[in-house]
């Protein structure tokens, strides 16, 4: 069994995932718009920009994205531990592909060698085939939520103007960067009455964290709390399809506009990283 795992570890870091780009979407609290985000951020990108993007909701307590595409919830990365293959749990919806449902399976950090490392060979392979990989994460600061944001090349952070969303935010970065080193943190406010009240959030949020950690942040956008985004939200719709011209959809598209301006990065082997964060040494 050792030669068996030692042998997919070396496969999962020879292969690499190309040039696609990993980012990670994370809050320090529950509802902030984390998921919404994720999932509209990842219907622009694949629709008005024409890239191949997977979107993976690795939520793992709470993962709803199922509920927005109308899909099979039974459809998911689970079923990789049963014997299936990756490619046929891919779900083809809006323009981009869904990997759902890290929810409900806490034993991912605690299955032996060869299991874990056979879901990351597989992880790995389809990766590849994406511009991007968006991974919506937990709420909250975890060893899993801070696993998927070290392995990416950023981190989008969504706070609200909420104080209590502010310190939250901060608790998250200070965490993961103080035990881990990581800091390429990226800010979105969400839900702003306006754009002074989205700088305002910005720039005390900046402000405590280089302060108190000593890393700049940057600001990649600022979201308002529009009528149409209630309405897609309540009615579990896509803002940026059942409102196209929506001020929140024309905002994640200027969020897009700035994410497709930086130059694409060298391989950072995502899943590789997810793999030994697990301490599958």
């Amino acid at each position: 069994m050792n030669d068996q795992a030692s042998g997919l570890r070396d496969l999962v870091a020879k292969s690499g995932e190309g040039n696609s780009k990993f980012i990670s979407i994370a809050s320090g609290k529950g509802g902030v718009g984390k998921t919404n985000f994720a999932l509209n951020f990842a219907y622009v990108m694949a629709n008005n920009f024409k890239k191949k993007i997977l979107l993976i909701d690795a939520d793992m307590g709470m993962a709803n994205i199922h509920l927005f595409l109308k899909v099979d919830p039974n459809k998911n990365i689970k079923n990789l531990f049963m014997g299936e293959k990756v490619e046929d749990l891919i779900i083809h919806s809006y323009g981009f592909d869904t990997l759902l449902g890290f929810s409900g399976i806490d034993d991912f950090f605690e299955l032996e060698d060869v299991s874990s490392q056979a879901v990351v060979t597989q992880l790995e392979s389809i990766s590849k085939n994406y511009d991007y990989v968006i991974i919506d994460t937990g709420t909250g600061i975890d060893e899993k939520v801070a696993a998927f944001l070290r392995a990416s090349h950023k981190s989008y952070i969504l706070t609200t103007p909420e104080p209590t969303s502010l310190m939250d935010a901060y608790a998250l970065m200070k965490s993961v960067y103080n035990l881990y080193g990581y800091d390429h943190f990226k800010i979105i406010v969400n839900m702003a009455k306006s754009k002074d009240e989205g700088i305002s959030t910005y720039n005390k949020l900046k402000t405590s964290v280089q302060k108190f950690l000593g890393i700049e942040l940057e600001l990649v956008g600022i979201l308002p709390f529009t009528n149409g985004l209630q309405k897609a939200v309540k009615n579990k719709e896509l803002v940026a399809i059942s409102h196209p011209n929506d001020a929140y959809t024309l905002g994640i598209q200027r969020i897009c506009e700035e994410e497709l301006k930086i130059p694409s990065v060298p391989n950072e082997q995502f899943w590789q990283k997810i793999f030994d964060f697990m301490g599958k040494k």
